[in-house]
């Protein structure tokens, strides 16, 4: 039974998280007030509220602080320290995280140290590494309300009996590894949202543009990431939700193809929809962390405590052998998809990546697959089959309203009928049949396929709050379970002064119209530029190495 309003509820929880944050690393009222001005808050601003060291430790990616902390030239709790104070900071300007727990951060680096200190050597791949974690993944001892005011105090989709006892999986394994957490990041109301907005914390804006939004469901993950707060962290992804915040702050994210990675006992919406599930997967600062962090997270055997993962360890001859390929590589380029046309900044970064990978040798086909429409149209009736009753069951917990633009049946739909449900299953696998038939076919005069295909993570670089209207770029590789890579494309930001509208534009559809009215030169200056490499199904490894060829060729060819 509901005893207090849901705004009362969620106010103490906002409060909480600030209560958390040790009263030396709390910013003055004008301090706030000042981030809120600021269009730009990463870099030199975040960083005037750290000392030389703690910028030092935070500027390091996740292999090199590893490396770091097994020479002894860093201590874990040196590094836990530094990257708590400013994931602290970075959530008091930019309203990034939903638990925030240094006591047991810091209690967990001192145990590591003190082994270290013994033993002389780690306990494991990501000894000392801080790794920050979606809400969607239970600590002990620590809330998972998954942004439902209902679940405050309590963990999402347990019985209150078992409060704070509830591990995911990964999360086991990722201790058992060395790792140090110490935060939970924010994440849209119901998860089926690309934006980052809730009724507990608000909205969680792009932290390199104010104006635009971080992206969502992992937009916490990404802003946080962005603010150095966190150079690796653990996200989920049903529709884009690790690759468009990767792609709208700048930072790299690998979808892996559903049960790569262990989904044990992680909340989430819905969780009987097992036809196209949500993947848990990884983002970060650098490509070799984000590599660092699958190859870590599978050298656990996870398939021994959760049968649904797939028994393949983390073929390492597969990577090395595309990261360091001796013939040319073939892509092919989604230079649109036919219902929603890139903005400017994104067909810029487009041709900037064509241009390098041929200056490199490489090949580069244009790529036109069956429709995304049809992908699009079945994903999303898969999602909305229950009408959102899930969704309604947990927002009745509390009585708040459902956040405005939240994906949700309307109000008095019925569920879908088996019949109906079987029949748009088999419309989907036909989809990816088409798809994979389209894939061998397209050999082009070498005779050769593609070794991956490149594409937008959305038609716009982030998106104004509130008008982010086509998501089939990331959504279809859902439905398909293809593996897939999101690299920042060095060089390459929204320019006001490049990026102009093209005032005789003609808008292909509705979604076209829609999504070219909210584009704007001058708001969207500064966002950055990211694109998607895409393998088929249980590629994780050929596409990791792939996407380290194409970020080497980006950044040579900025140089």
């Amino acid at each position: 039974m509901v005893t207090e309003s849901w705004e009362i509820r969620a106010a103490g929880k906002r409060q909480s998280i600030l209560d958390q944050i040790p009263k030396e690393w709390k910013l003055s009222t004008a301090d706030i007030n000042k981030a809120k001005a600021q269009r730009d808050i990463t870099g030199p601003f975040i960083e005037q509220f750290l000392d030389n060291e703690e910028i030092k430790i935070t500027s390091y990616d996740a292999v090199e602080l590893v490396n770091q902390i097994q020479q002894g030239k860093l201590t874990a709790v040196q590094v836990t320290t530094a990257f708590s104070k400013r994931a602290a900071i970075a959530h008091q300007i930019g309203n990034c995280l939903l638990e925030f727990f240094f006591d047991k951060a810091l209690e967990r680096a001192k145990e590591l140290d003190a082994y270290f200190a013994q033993n002389q050597r780690t306990i494991g791949p990501l000894h000392g590494l801080p790794i920050s974690l979606k809400d969607q993944f239970h600590v002990k001892g620590v809330d998972t309300s998954m942004a439902y005011v209902g679940w405050i105090g309590r963990n999402h989709g347990f019985p209150e009996s078992q409060t704070h006892q509830v591990e995911s999986l990964l999360t086991t394994d990722l201790l058992s590894l060395g790792a140090v957490l110490y935060c939970k990041t924010s994440l849209p109301q119901t998860l089926f949202f690309g934006e980052t907005v809730n009724n507990i914390t608000g909205i969680t804006p792009n932290p390199q543009n104010q104006l635009l939004s971080c992206g969502g469901s992992s937009g916490g993950e990404g802003a946080l990431i962005a603010l150095g707060g966190s150079v690796l962290g653990v996200g989920t992804d049903i529709g884009g939700s690790v690759r468009v915040p990767a792609a709208f702050n700048g930072i790299y994210s690998i979808k892996p193809s559903v049960d790569r990675v262990s989904y044990k006992d992680v909340a989430t919406t819905n969780p009987g929809q097992t036809i196209w599930p949500s993947t848990a997967g990884f983002m970060g600062s650098s490509l070799s962390g984000v590599t660092l962090a699958l190859q870590s997270t599978l050298s656990t055997k996870p398939w021994l405590r959760d049968p649904a993962v797939v028994p393949i360890p983390f073929r390492e001859d597969v990577y090395q052998s595309y990261k360091s390929l001796n013939r040319p590589l073939k892509f092919g380029i989604v230079w649109s998809d036919g219902i929603a046309n890139p903005h400017p900044p994104i067909s810029r970064g487009l041709k900037r990546i064509v241009t390098a990978l041929r200056e490199a040798g490489h090949g580069v086909v244009d790529w036109n697959p069956p429709s995304h429409s049809e992908a699009m149209n079945i994903h999303l009736n898969i999602l909305l089959a229950d009408a959102s009753a899930d969704v309604r069951e947990q927002l009745a917990l509390s009585g708040e309203p459902l956040v405005p633009g939240v994906m949700a049946a309307e109000e008095g739909v019925q569920p879908m009928g088996l019949l109906e449900y079987q029949a748009l299953t088999l419309e989907g696998k036909a989809y990816e049949n088409a798809y994979a038939e389209y894939w061998n076919a397209n050999t082009g005069e070498d005779g050769e396929v593609v070794d991956a295909v490149i594409m937008p993570v959305a038609p716009s670089a982030a998106v104004r709050p509130g008008k982010f209207y086509h998501i089939a770029y990331t959504e279809v590789l859902n439905m398909l379970n293809y593996s897939t890579v999101v690299v920042p494309v060095h060089g390459i930001k929204a320019d006001k002064e490049v990026d102009v509208v093209d005032q005789g534009y003609q808008p292909s559809s509705e979604t076209d119209r829609l999504n070219w009215g909210a584009y704007d030169p001058e708001i969207f200056y500064g966002a950055p530029v990211g694109v998607q490499i895409v393998g088929r199904k249980f590629e994780e490894e050929k596409v990791l190495g792939i996407a380290e060829v194409v970020d080497e060729v980006l950044k040579a060819h900025t140089k």
